[in-house]
């Protein structure tokens, strides 16, 4: 029982950094690696302000707004200087991980003994991780989806599926590229920011990785929740962390050893990118 909490609860906070990852590779159709250095950015700002006696709630927004800053000078660099989005995204988590050391001052912070946002769950004893992330998804998921649904949403959306129709029709989608951008990075340094609570510290070295980790969750939930609609898109990268999450979980109670997960990752989004073409491989030969 512990260990499936234990599962879920993972995949439920990194859910949140999938959801970053789907808006900048699903939505605006944006490689972007700032992702990375934007998730211990959010768990550097968190630890920092919280050592110094900032309330945890308002250290979780300041680590939001700062995520939204890096995504957008992520996009800043892209749209207006025309550097390429990889290049873009590489360019910003290189310099996020002195910016994440001058934040820290040190490598690690710990937050043993500090007041996190988990505290105002105590009554829930050993459920107040998986009920405070439970709650944190659902909020985020009713958000994103209301706003994918208005004009500035769908305006978003149809940036990543034709930018020339929609230059056509007069949107400016510099602009909508780099608010995806903002909202992806907003999420992702939100996540880094309860994990750093979770976890009881900041590491300048925790985001590595975590690209890799969001993009296996997008992939496995696609390939589990296939032509659906924008809500169950969003609700199945949440689906696809919780599996990643319980998968690697499993990997290391049969005794693997952790430098393998690097490798099991790899095979998992193998195994999901292969599960289309193998439905219709099966289906073909009924």
């Amino acid at each position: 029982m512990a260990f499936a909490i234990s599962s879920l609860e993972q995949g439920l906070v990194f859910g949140i950094m999938a959801l970053g990852v789907y808006i900048s590779f699903k939505i605006i159709n944006f490689a972007d690696l700032t992702v990375d250095g934007s998730f211990p950015l959010g768990a550097a700002v968190t630890a920092k302000l919280i050592l110094s006696g900032v309330s945890p709630i308002i250290a979780i927004i300041v680590a939001i707004i700062s995520g939204g800053i890096a995504g957008a000078v992520t996009g800043f660099l892209n749209t207006k200087l025309k550097i390429t989005e990889l290049l873009a995204g590489i360019l910003t988590m290189t310099a996020l991980y002195s910016v994440n050391l001058r934040i820290m001052g040190k490598s690690n912070l710990p937050l043993l003994g500090q007041r996190t946002i988990f505290d105002y769950f105590n009554f829930l004893n050993n459920y107040k991780y998986l009920v405070s992330f439970a709650l944190v998804v659902v909020i985020v998921i009713v958000i994103i989806n209301i706003f994918l649904q208005t004009g500035a949403g769908f305006a978003l959306r149809a940036t990543g599926d034709n930018q020339q129709m929609v230059r056509s029709i007069g949107i400016n989608t510099n602009t909508t590229i780099i608010l995806g951008l903002i909202i992806a990075n907003a999420l992702v340094a939100l996540s880094g920011s309860l994990v750093a609570q979770y976890q009881g510290f900041a590491d300048v070295g925790m985001g590595i990785g975590t690209i890799v980790a969001g993009l296996a969750s997008v992939i496995i939930g696609e390939a589990l929740l296939r032509d659906k609609n924008i809500l169950w898109s969003i609700i199945s990268a949440i689906l696809g962390s919780i599996i990643y999450r319980g998968a690697i979980s499993i990997a290391l109670t049969i005794g693997f050893n952790p430098t393998d997960l690097k490798l099991l990752t790899a095979v998992l989004v193998v195994i999901a990118l292969s599960l289309p073409g193998l439905k219709k491989i099966v289906l073909n030969n009924k």
